[in-house]
């Protein structure tokens, strides 16, 4: 009898009564319990969590924070309540934490005292971080409290993103003022760049009309100098003349008897003293002449450039608008006051020669008289022995005269003296006050190309000082609050948690089908072996009523996966398709452990089933378990149905897939052959068969 048939009428049995008939109704329902049943209960839990109760506790004063009043508290338990996380419960802090011991809550989040004032903190002088205080209890639920690290990672992370912003918004605000005051710093700068400019043409007028200035009062003291140095000559000459005058004065009126002869004999020698005095006469005229001149120009180009100084020193260090350097306004006073007492010696110079103008004048006019009379004797003194009367007349005003021109020479040369000494210091101190207006110049041109420079660089800095309008402050607040976003693709993503673990517990309720498949089914056709069947037909006569059986569940399994739970694979088709492999792989599977081992072959099944459980990575990867389950992983059959089921259910490349049905039809044919090996033996009675040891 061939294989099917034998598979056929072994399948018949169960049509044979109501207990036949409900156990493979049994076998046929069995997969549900681990599959559809199991999967049922948590396909969705994250989708119900507002139906997990957990206290909320507030405790928040608020605070202030730039003059606004804020509660960081508030906030985020409205925002909590308006969720969907959990089913939240407002209460003390006392009955919270008593909830959690109780179980009352599964756990609590606490928003203490002073949560506000640390996060407005962060824009004082001391910022400190503000803690959300979460309970937990294992005790009473160590799943929830796993999910609620990463709920309420994301509270914290909301928390501190609005802080940011808070922070960085001010932070913003300070770049805008910072711009705006740079900016009206660098037109300051511009205005002391244009001040500095003029005072530095001030500094080189000061320069150049120092420098006329020394240039004039050089040749003022030149000219005294000359003028003295005549003075000089003039008052010895004058006084000379003088004693001469008064000597012949003395001789004349003494000897007025005695004149006629004396005349007589020295005509000669009155006519050319007469000339001497004459020609005296004539040269302190035209020095006197020089002196009035010169006197009251130099006084005059003097406080021309008194003022000038005086006037820069005024504008450009007590005019606040317009500073000079600090270094710059003690040199320029010393060339202020120098002028001045430059200009004040001039004032005396030609207030000397404007003082004795009179005396000038009427020294000027006796020169003149003593010029002509001297002249007037030179040209008489041929006749002067003629004339005695005349002439002794004549001598004596002559003599008095003369007295009067000492005594001027002698007055106008000790003014000279002084003049020549003021106009000397004049000089000395002009030339100061060039050095000085020099040295002031080439500072102010230090100090406008650094005005320059500041100018440019201040212009330059308020170009890269940011300056944000509103909006785009906002949108920069914002990146910057939160400046790294998690922008994550799910390339194939399952729509729930039970559609991620169904390629985990699928294959573990077909694997239990024919486990309690092959508890009612012999794993060896009994009337095969009586019949001394091949070994390979045994083989498959055991082996296709539970593959059958296993694709009946499959089909039964999937159809409640799918139209009442809502399992919505990518490949529907094929993952039936696979699934039938998978059910006559563990099928074989089973069947040779069952042949082989007997009733011991059964708790092998169990232990089989358990390895492939813990290393097949259906929940965790299977890197993250010890090392024994990492090195059986690629030898379970377990291990290639749950990745091929993931490709299959949730998308992705087939690649697995392949691998996987290379494999299972590996182990199909592999344990087939195995389990026709045991048909052989079995076809062989021996004492162990007759009286086995251990029967289930």
């Amino acid at each position: 009898m061939r294989s099917p048939k034998l598979a056929a009428l072994e399948l018949r049995r169960f049509g044979r009564g109501r207990l036949p008939r409900a156990a493979l109704a049994a076998l046929l329902l069995l997969p549900l319990l681990y599959g559809a049943l199991y999967l049922w209960s948590f396909w969705d839990p994250y989708g119900r969590l507002d139906r997990i109760p957990v206290a909320l506790v507030n405790d928040d004063r608020g605070a202030t924070a730039a003059g606004k009043k804020i509660a960081v508290g508030d906030e985020i338990t409205e925002g909590l309540r308006g969720s969907e996380t959990f089913e939240w419960h407002e209460v003390s802090a006392a009955e919270a934490r008593e909830g959690v011991e109780n179980g009352t809550y599964y756990l609590s989040l606490t928003m203490p005292s002073d949560f506000s004032g640390r996060i407005a903190s962060s824009s004082g002088d001391s910022p400190e971080t503000g803690a959300l205080q979460v309970r937990t209890n294992d005790a009473n639920n160590y799943i929830v409290g796993q999910i609620s690290r990463t709920v309420f990672s994301e509270v914290r992370t909301a928390a501190s993103t609005k802080a940011s912003r808070s922070f960085l918004d001010r932070i913003f605000v300070s770049f805008s003022d910072i711009h705006g005051k740079t900016e009206k710093a660098a037109a300051g700068a511009d205005d002391l760049k244009g001040g500095i400019g003029k005072a530095k043409k001030g500094s080189k007028d000061l320069s150049d009309g120092l420098e006329d200035a020394e240039k004039g009062s050089g040749k003022l003291a030149a000219g005294l100098k000359k003028l003295d140095t005549g003075a000089g000559d003039l008052e010895d000459g004058s006084r000379q003349v003088s004693e001469g005058t008064q000597t012949l004065a003395d001789k004349v009126n003494g000897v007025a008897d005695k004149v006629g002869p004396f005349l007589k004999g020295n005509e000669k020698e009155i006519g050319d003293t007469a000339r001497l005095v004459a020609d005296s006469a004539a040269a302190i005229r035209h020095n006197l002449g020089t002196l009035a001149k010169t006197a009251p120009t130099a006084a005059k180009e003097a406080h021309t450039a008194s003022d000038t100084l005086n006037g820069v020193y005024k504008a450009r260090c007590q005019d606040q608008d317009l500073p000079l350097p600090d270094a710059a306004c003690p040199e320029l006073k010393k060339a202020k006051d120098a002028a001045a007492d430059v200009a004040k010696v001039a004032d005396d110079v030609d207030t000397l020669v404007a003082g004795q103008d009179g005396d000038l004048k009427t020294l000027d006019k006796h020169l003149a008289t003593l010029e002509k009379q001297a002249r007037a004797l030179a040209d008489r003194s041929p006749h002067l022995s003629e004339d005695l009367a005349t002439t002794v007349a004549g001598i004596n005003k002559l003599d008095k005269g003369a007295g009067k021109v000492a005594k001027g020479a002698r007055t106008l040369h000790t003014g000279l003296g002084t003049a020549k000494k003021g106009a000397t210091d004049l000089d000395s101190g002009i030339g100061k006050l060039g050095t000085g207006a020099d040295d002031l110049e080439g500072g102010m041109y230090k100090l406008a190309d650094g005005s320059g420079k500041l100018a440019g660089k201040l212009h330059d800095g308020a170009g890269q000082i940011p300056d944000y309008d509103k909006k785009d402050r906002d949108r920069r607040t914002e990146v910057m609050a939160d400046p790294v976003q998690l922008a994550s693709k799910d390339l194939h993503k399952a729509p729930n948690y039970g559609t991620g673990f169904a390629p985990y517990f699928i294959p573990l309720s077909l694997w239990v089908g024919a486990m309690v498949a092959y508890m009612l089914i012999p794993p060896l056709n009994r009337r095969a072996l009586a019949a001394g069947a091949p070994a390979w037909r045994i083989a498959l006569a055991g082996w296709l009523p539970v593959a059958a059986l296993g694709v009946l569940q499959t089909v039964a399994l999937m159809s409640v996966l799918h139209w009442a739970i809502g399992l919505e694979a990518v490949r529907a088709a094929g993952t039936v398709v696979f699934l039938f492999l998978v059910t006559a792989c563990f099928s074989a599977i089973v069947q040779w452990l069952n042949a082989r081992f007997g009733a011991a072959g059964r708790i092998l099944v169990l232990a089989l089933l358990m390895l492939q459980l813990t290393s097949a990575g259906g929940t965790y990867p299977v890197q993250t378990s010890p090392g024994f389950f990492n090195a059986i992983h690629p030898f379970m059959p377990m291990s290639y149905v749950v990745d091929a089921l993931r490709r299959l259910i949730t998308g992705g490349g087939l690649g697995p897939v392949w691998q996987a049905c290379a494999v299972l039809t590996a182990f199909t044919l592999g344990a087939l052959a195995l389990t026709a090996v045991s048909a052989r033996r079995r076809q062989v009675w021996t004492l162990d068969r007759l009286h086995p040891e251990l029967s289930l």
